[in-house]
C-alpha cells in the first residue's frame, strides 16, 4: 500500500524558479536541510526536472538513493554543489573560470577527475564526477546551507518511466521519501524532460558529450566556439 505520510512542501510560486535569500522560506530550507542530515533521500525541483537528492559524504544516504532508485551500483549519480568554488573542491577543474562560469549555474553536468575529499564510496568503480549548480535558487541555498555536496538523481526508478517535470509523476516512490519540496510544473513539453547536458571535461584541452541533454547547443557554442576545446565526441 502507498504510504502518502511523505511530508510534501510547496515552494512560493515563481515562474523564474529563482528566489533570493528573502523569499525563499527559511522553514522549508530548515525542513529539506533536517532531512538531509538525517541521512534521508528528499526530492526537490532543480532547472530541469526533479530530482532525489542525499548527502554525497553519506555512504549510507547514498545506498538508500540507489536503493529507490532502483539504480545499478556500478552506475554513477552526480553531485550538486551551490558555488562555483566548490566545484573545485570535488572536482580537478580543467577548464578556466571564465568558461566554468559561463556554463554555471545552468543545466550542464560537468565531469572531471575527482578530488580525494570525495566520499570514496560514492561512485567507487570511476575517478570521475559529474558535478552540477542547478539554475535554481532554493537547490543552490539548500547545497550551501548542507555545507557538503548532494547526490541527485533524477526523480524515477532507473530504467522505468520519463523523467519527471511535477511531483505526481514519481508518485511510485513517494513512500520512500523522507520529504518532498513541491516547485510546481516544471515546463510543458517534452523538450523539457532532457535534464541537463552532461560533458566530460576530465582531459584538458578536450570535451565529449556523454548526454546531449537540455543545453546541447548552448555548451557546444561555449566549449568549442569560444574557447577552443577539441570535440572530441564519438
Amino acid at each position: 500500500m502507498m504510504n502518502l505520510s511523505v511530508q510534501i512542501l510547496k515552494l512560493p510560486s515563481n515562474k523564474s524558479r529563482l528566489y533570493d535569500s528573502a523569499t525563499v522560506d527559511q522553514s522549508i530550507l530548515n525542513a529539506a536541510v533536517s532531512s538531509l542530515k538525517s541521512g534521508h533521500v528528499i526530492a526537490l525541483p532543480t532547472d530541469t526536472i526533479y530530482g532525489v537528492a542525499a548527502l554525497a559524504q553519506s555512504t549510507q544516504a547514498v545506498s538508500k538513493l540507489y536503493e529507490i532508485k532502483k539504480r545499478h551500483e556500478e552506475k554513477p549519480v552526480a553531485i550538486c554543489v551551490g558555488k562555483l568554488e566548490d566545484v573545485q573542491k570535488w572536482g580537478k577543474v580543467t577548464i578556466s573560470d571564465a568558461a566554468l562560469q559561463d556554463l554555471l549555474p545552468g543545466p550542464v553536468t560537468l565531469v572531471f577527475e575527482r578530488t580525494e575529499q570525495l566520499n570514496p564510496e560514492l561512485n567507487p568503480t570511476t575517478q570521475l564526477v559529474g558535478i552540477r549548480i542547478p539554475d535554481h535558487d532554493f537547490v543552490q541555498q539548500l547545497s550551501l546551507a548542507c555545507d557538503e555536496p548532494l547526490a541527485l538523481t533524477s526523480a524515477n526508478v532507473s530504467t522505468v518511466g520519463q523523467s519527471s517535470l511535477k511531483i505526481e509523476e514519481f508518485k511510485d516512490i513517494w513512500s520512500k521519501l523522507d520529504l518532498i519540496i513541491d516547485g510546481g510544473v516544471l515546463g510543458l513539453t517534452e523538450q523539457c524532460r532532457k535534464g541537463s547536458t552532461v560533458v566530460n571535461l576530465s582531459v584538458p584541452g578536450k570535451f565529449s558529450i556523454i548526454r546531449e541533454g537540455s543545453a546541447y547547443n548552448q555548451t557546444i557554442n561555449i566549449l568549442a566556439e569560444k574557447y577552443g576545446l577539441e570535440d572530441c565526441s564519438s
